[in-house]
């Protein structure tokens, strides 16, 4: 699994929001300046919702002799996202993205500029673009804020450039370019395998009007270094297709279907996070509480409201914000919900 995106704006701000007292309070990122440079065809400039994803249990199955592990995971994509604009630019000779958080590398080393290199090679086009993201999605929080770009690239590539290819080539394609890509060309439900780019379309498991809460700590994980320090002796032995089984019958996710292989090691290097999903559980607000992807993001099943003890100075930094469950639109593409309505 890799990917990474950040959560502040270009004013440094966090991009989504905050406990205050009992209430959370969604803030909006700033847009980014305005691009003066290559021409661009702005005609044809088209904005698009990237999602991020959390996963409902995560499964690692062996370690790999390429130093990869197979997983075993129920994906799903939610409504926290970023916003981005995408505009072909005929004259250049690269692509440009202009990101509200400037911490965030514009270079070759972005997967929004790994995903157009990509759809180039495969399509043999030459048309280069002008991309502006607006991040709200946090850095280092499990949720794939930086893969949603990704796939959201390749979409809108493909959609400039006339739908050269089929939904199912740019969901072969997203692998080549990071694990969990893939999982956002299904229809927003998948049980994945492999490194996560094995892709398999699933009804919905739970009602998708359940709500939810993300908490994330200040300091983010690096995936490379959770599985790096994963101990494969203290995995879970739940089977993976019957945890699906199990969340899919219950239409939610109760505790002990909330399997990540990863939490453990994420602990370990970070112990606070331990510490903070104990106390969520303990204020009784949830059905489930569990972590997800690579952490450092707190997933509070069942509601969106903020257990009173979130207001307390200990926690004034983390990143807090209410979620929905989404499923992409027929012959489309996500689309936000009305708390994540396009920046103006």
């Amino acid at each position: 699994m890799r990917g990474s995106s950040a959560g502040r704006s270009a004013t440094g701000r966090p991009a989504c929001a905050r406990v205050s007292g009992r209430r959370v309070v969604v803030t909006r990122a700033a847009q980014p300046e305005s691009f003066v440079g290559e021409k661009v065809d702005k005609q044809r400039t088209i904005k698009l919702f990237s999602p991020s994803k959390i996963n409902l249990f995560l499964r690692v199955m062996r370690r790999r002799e390429d130093g990869y592990h197979d997983l075993a995971s129920l994906f799903h994509v939610i409504d926290l996202g970023d916003h981005m604009e995408f505009t072909p630019s005929p004259y250049a000779l690269k692509d440009t993205l202009e990101c509200s958080d400037r911490s965030i590398p514009s270079d070759e080393s972005n997967l929004v500029i790994k995903a157009l290199n990509l759809y180039r090679r495969k399509t043999l086009q030459s048309m280069y673009f002008h991309v502006k993201l607006v991040k709200r999605v946090p850095h280092g929080a499990g949720l794939g804020g930086g893969s949603g770009n990704a796939a959201t690239t390749l979409y809108a590539a493909n959609k400039l450039l006339g739908g050269i290819a089929s939904n199912e080539e740019l969901l072969e394609w997203a692998g080549e370019i990071g694990s969990d890509i893939s999982v956002f060309f299904s229809n927003g439900a998948a049980y994945c395998t492999g490194r996560g780019e094995v892709v398999e379309d699933v009804a919905p498991p739970v009602p998708l009007d359940t709500p939810m809460l993300l908490v994330k700590p200040p300091v983010g994980l690096a995936t490379p270094r959770i599985f790096k320090s994963l101990d494969l002796d203290r995995r879970s032995s739940a089977d993976p297709r019957g945890l699906l089984a199990d969340i899919a019958a219950a239409k939610g996710v109760d505790q002990a279907a909330a399997v990540n292989d990863l939490e453990q090691p994420a602990f370990d290097n970070l112990p606070e996070l331990a510490a903070l999903k104990k106390r969520l559980i303990e204020s009784g607000s949830f059905r489930s509480v569990f972590m997800t992807g690579s952490g450092s993001t707190i997933v509070c099943f069942g509601s969106d409201k903020a257990p009173e003890f979130l207001g307390e100075p200990l926690y004034q930094n983390l990143f807090v914000s209410p979620a929905r469950l989404i499923t992409r639109k027929p012959n489309g593409w996500y689309e936000h919900s009305g708390q994540w309505a396009e920046p103006q």
